[in-house]
């Protein structure tokens, strides 16, 4: 079993450094190139289908990443969604850590949520087939890579992809792009 992880392309409020969340902002010309490199490394290998986060940043980037690799159809899984962060969002990532400097960010979901739902989702397609792309969020897929393989997931530049591996009982991860 194979599961491609993607953090979506870039958006202007990544480039910003603004908290985003759960706000849904297009990717900026870069991501799509992001997501364009992410799709031609994905191509060398044989992917059965494409999962994605509802969220449009992640929609678009599955899109780009979809016309390298024919014949496979993309569908949504709303478990794959960012972590919400509440009146964090739309906040520069410095003011946010100035203003919360313990990340509780009043109305956000919290880490241990999104964990639990990273980790049940991914799981989750894991189980129910080989060769998936998942097309998710930074901060889901690192919470999500580190609870399953027991390595902390460093932060995922945007376009990275991550390859999950089963590992006897655990996962393990390998980083393909980024």
């Amino acid at each position: 079993m194979t599961l491609a992880l993607v953090r979506h392309g870039r958006t202007e409020w990544n480039r910003a450094r603004r908290m985003q969340g759960r706000s849904d902002i297009p990717l900026d010309a870069h991501g799509r190139a992001q997501a364009d490199a992410a799709g031609r490394a994905l191509s060398v290998a044989v992917w059965r289908r494409i999962v994605t986060s509802p969220l449009s940043r992640a929609r678009e980037t599955a899109a780009i990443i979809a016309g390298h690799i024919p014949g496979v159809g993309i569908e949504p899984e709303p478990a794959l969604v960012e972590r919400g962060y509440g009146e964090a969002e739309g906040v520069s990532v410095a003011e946010a850590r100035e203003r919360w400097p313990d990340d509780d960010f009043p109305g956000a979901e919290s880490v241990a949520d999104a964990t639990a739902r990273g980790v049940a989702a991914i799981r989750g397609l894991a189980d129910a087939g080989p060769a998936t792309i998942a097309v998710a969020h930074g901060t889901l897929i690192r919470l999500a890579v580190s609870a399953l393989t027991g390595d902390d997931c460093p932060r995922l530049p945007n376009g990275q992809v991550v390859l999950l591996a089963r590992d006897g009982d655990g996962f393990r991860a390998s980083w393909l792009h980024g």
